[in-house]
């Protein structure tokens, strides 16, 4: 039996219907980016690029483990998210300071929280105090060569990499540096926007 003109045209506007909510991301993006146009960057720690921060295969020793145990490197680690501090381990204030940040970053991402590690690498052999390895209980603390890491880590100017936390992806990328005294309520939002744009990690 031959459609009628009404079944037709109704056909008609359903596909058309079925093609617009298909295109309709696509357009909009396309306005986002050229015609809203929005002001500045996103993200409030600085992008770097990996290619120019290959990470080194750095041999570091685990806090806690036995003195025979095998080095560990950061390549351990890779399918998670780090979040990265290198300092003494002495860790005054400021490092203390960034300590608590990761740990309630990552804390504050709720279900994802577990797409994080929290790693310390400790650059000289200072005993660390007992009570901070206790607060920090999880996160990963090695000691590693403090010219190696001055080598590959990135600062800012007149900052020193003690100064800054650095963020690397599930692939092992150095992709991201937090500045001097970061505000912590702003890399929560990045960290919100890479895990929930993120499929890996």
């Amino acid at each position: 039996m031959e459609k009628t003109e009404k079944q037709v045209s109704h056909g008609r506007w359903k596909l058309i219907l079925v093609l617009a909510v298909c295109a309709a991301p696509m357009i909009f993006s396309y306005l986002a980016y050229y015609v809203i146009k929005p002001e500045g960057r996103t993200n409030y720690g600085t992008i770097l690029d990996p290619r120019l921060y290959p990470m080194p295969r750095l041999a570091g020793h685990l806090l806690g483990a036995a003195a025979s145990d095998p080095a560990t490197g950061l390549e351990a680690y890779q399918g998670k998210w780090l979040m990265l501090q290198v300092d003494s381990g002495a860790c005054a204030d400021v490092c203390q300071k960034r300590m608590y940040d990761i740990r309630q970053l990552r804390t504050a991402q709720g279900k994802e929280m577990d797409r994080i590690e929290r790693v310390w690498l400790i650059t000289d052999d200072t005993p660390i105090d007992t009570m901070l390895i206790r607060q920090h209980d999880g996160a990963r603390m090695l000691k590693m060569d403090a010219a190696a890491l001055k080598a590959w880590l990135p600062t800012e100017s007149e900052t020193q990499i003690s100064d800054h936390i650095y963020l690397i992806d599930p692939r092992g990328n150095l992709m991201m540096r937090y500045p001097k005294n970061a505000d912590a309520n702003k890399i929560k939002k990045d960290l919100s926007k890479l895990l929930r744009a993120s499929a890996i990690g």
